[in-house]
C-alpha cells in the first residue's frame, strides 16, 4: 500500500511513499507530487472546514481544498486556542490482564528496584562540572564487579537562580540521586554556591551513606584524589550488587518521541501505545510527558481520568502550561519544528494526536508535577516541556528506569537512563543504526501494530536485564537537561 486513510471519518490520507502527479489513490487524482509521509485530501474542503486525520480535527482548510491536493502548512491553519473550559466525559477505559512477566534487575535499599548498577557523580552547581567529568573519566578503572560504569552529569545551574527556579534544580538532582539505577552517587559540591551540599541535603531527605557520598572542593586540597577515593568506597560497596528476578510490574517507563514525522502516528507511537497498555496491565507504570504536544488531544487523555480529581489535576496542567507560554507572549501553537513539518506534520493538533498514542489506552492514573516522583502504578502524566533533552531529563528525574523515543527524523542523545530510539521508518532504522534500536517502520509492511509492539515490550524486558543495550549506551552518549523557567542573578 502506497497511502493510508487512518480511520474511515478522516478526509485526509498519509503517503507511505512518494506519489506523483497525476497518478491516483485512495480514489483520487493527485494533483501534484505528494513526499512520503504527507497528506492529501481525499474530496473537496471547504474554507473553513476541519481536516480530519485519527479521527480528530487536526486544523481547517485555510483556503479551498481540492480533492487530490497537497494539504499541509500552505493550506492549514491550526484550530487551537488559549486557556480553555473543559468538561468530564469519562470514557472508563479497560484493559484485559495480561500474563506475568519478569525481568533480572537490582533490589535496592527500601524496596526500590534498578536496571542498571551504575555510580553517579551528579555536581550541585555548574562550577564543579569539569573536575566530575575529569572524575569520571579517570574513574574508569576503579570499576569491578558488577558495576556498570562511571558517568558524571554535567549542568549549568545550582547558584545564580531565584525562587521555583532554584527549586526546580534542586528537585532535579535530587532525583537523580535517588534513582535507583546508580548503585552509588557522589554528590560533588564546589562550597559557596546557592544549592550548597548543606542546603541540597536539606532537599535530599533520607539517604544510604554508604550509597551517596559528598565532597566539597574548596574544602579539600586535590579534589580529584579526594573524588577518587570516594569513587573507589561506592564502586566497592555495589559491586557485589546482583540482579534477581523481578516482577514486570515493578517496571517505570518513561514515553518521549523528537523529530517525528508523517509516520510517527501510524507506526511508532501506536506501536509504544501497545507496549504501554502491556505494561500497564501488569500493574506496571508508563509516564507520558511533553505537555504542549498534549494541546489539541489534551480532551482524549482527559476522557481517560479515573475521576473527576484527576481530570481537574490534567485541566490544570494543560492551561498552567498554557499560561506558561502567555506568560512570556507566546503563542501556544508555536510547533511543531522545521523537521517536523518537512517530515509531514502539519500543525501541533497533528502532531499531538500522533504523540500522545503513545498512551495506549489505558486510564489516567496521577498526574505530577516536575521533579516530583511516581508514588503509584498505572499511566502518569508528567508536567515537562517538549524539548528532549529537558523531557527525557524529567521522566528520569521522576523515576524512569528507561525511556523510549520514538523518532522519524534520528538524534543521538540519551538522558541519565537507558534511552530506546524507535524509528518510524525503516529508512531511518538502515541509514542510522548506530542510533535506532528499534524499526517500528515495519508496521508500513506489516500492518501489524500489536505484533510490533508485543516485540518491543520482549525487547525492553532484555533491555532491563542487561541482556543488551542501547545505542546511547554503547557510545557513551549521556546528558542532562534542567528545566529552567527564571531569572538568572
Amino acid at each position: 500500500m502506497d497511502y493510508i486513510r487512518i480511520t474511515d471519518r478522516d478526509n485526509v490520507a498519509v503517503a507511505l511513499s512518494p506519489l506523483q502527479k497525476g497518478s491516483t489513490a485512495a480514489g483520487v487524482t493527485l494533483l501534484c507530487d505528494i513526499p512520503a509521509g504527507h497528506k492529501f485530501a481525499l474530496c473537496g474542503i471547504p474554507r473553513g472546514t476541519d481536516i480530519i486525520k485519527y479521527n480528530a480535527p487536526i486544523g481547517c482548510a485555510a483556503e479551498d481544498i481540492a480533492a487530490g491536493a497537497w494539504v499541509h502548512t500552505h493550506n492549514v491553519r491550526t484550530n487551537l486556542s488559549d486557556v480553555l473550559d473543559y468538561t468530564y466525559t469519562p470514557t472508563n477505559p479497560l484493559l484485559p490482564p495480561q500474563p506475568t512477566r519478569t525481568f533480572r534487575g537490582f533490589r535496592r535499599s527500601g524496596g526500590r528496584v534498578g536496571i542498571r548498577n551504575e555510580i553517579w557523580i551528579i555536581p550541585t552547581v555548574g562550577c564543579v562540572n569539569s573536575p566530575a567529568q575529569r572524575l569520571a573519566q579517570e574513574g574508569a578503572s576503579l570499576v569491578h564487579g558488577t558495576v556498570d560504569g562511571i558517568y558524571a552529569f554535567p549542568h549549568p545551574y545550582g547558584c545564580s537562580q531565584l525562587g521555583d527556579d532554584h527549586k526546580n534544580t534542586q528537585r532535579a538532582l535530587a532525583g537523580l540521586v535517588h534513582h535507583p539505577n546508580a548503585g552509588g552517587v557522589l554528590v560533588l559540591g564546589l562550597g559557596c554556591e546557592n544549592n550548597n551540599i548543606a542546603a541540597f541535603r536539606t532537599v535530599l531527605g533520607d539517604i544510604d551513606e554508604t550509597r551517596v557520598k559528598f565532597l566539597n572542593c574548596q574544602e579539600v586540597d586535590d579534589e580529584i584524589a579526594a573524588g577518587r577515593q570516594l569513587l573507589r568506597e561506592l564502586c566497592d560497596t555495589a559491586a557485589d550488587d546482583t540482579r534477581e528476578d523481578i516482577d514486570a510490574s515493578e517496571l517505570i517507563v518513561g514515553l518521549k518521541c523528537g523529530g517525528s514525522d508523517g509516520y510517527s502516528g501510524i507506526t511508532a507511537n501506536p506501536c509504544v501505545g501497545v507496549f504501554s497498555d502491556r505494561l500497564i496491565a501488569q500493574g506496571g507504570c508508563a509516564i507520558l510527558t511533553e505537555v504542549p504536544e498534549m494541546f489539541g488531544a489534551e480532551q482524549l487523555l482527559m476522557a481517560r481520568c479515573e475521576n473527576k480529581a484527576l481530570f481537574d489535576k490534567t485541566v490544570s496542567l494543560i492551561n498552567d502550561f498554557k499560561r506558561y507560554f502567555q506568560r512570556y507572549g507566546q503563542p501556544v501553537y508555536e510547533n511543531p519544528s522545521p523537521g517536523n513539518k518537512a517530515g509531514g506534520i502539519t500543525t501541533l493538533e497533528d502532531k499531538s494526536l500522533g504523540c500522545t498514542q503513545k498512551s495506549g489506552s489505558a486510564p489516567v492514573c496521577a498526574v505530577i508535577g516536575y521533579g516530583e516522583r511516581t508514588e503509584t502504578r498505572g499511566l502518569h502524566l508528567l508536567s515537562a516541556p517538549g524539548n528532549d533533552l529537558v523531557a527525557s531529563t524529567a521522566l528520569a528525574i521522576s523515576g524512569a528506569h528507561l525511556v523510549l523515543f520514538t523518532t522519524g527524523r534520528g538524534t543521538p542523545f540519551g538522558c541519565p537512563v537507558p534511552t530506546v530510539k524507535i524509528s518510524s521508518n525503516s529508512a531511518l532504522a538502515q541509514k542510522k543504526n548506530n542510533w535506532i534500536d528499534f524499526d517500528a517502520g515495519v508496521i508500513c509492511e506489516t500492518g501489524d501494530i500489536r505484533t510490533c509492539g508485543d516485540a518491543l515490550f520482549d525487547y525492553v524486558l532484555a533491555l532491563a536485564s542487561g541482556d543488551i543495550r542501547t545505542k546511547n549506551e554503547e557510545m557513551g552518549y549521556r546528558d542532562i537537561s534542567i528545566f529552567k523557567d527564571g531569572v538568572t542573578l
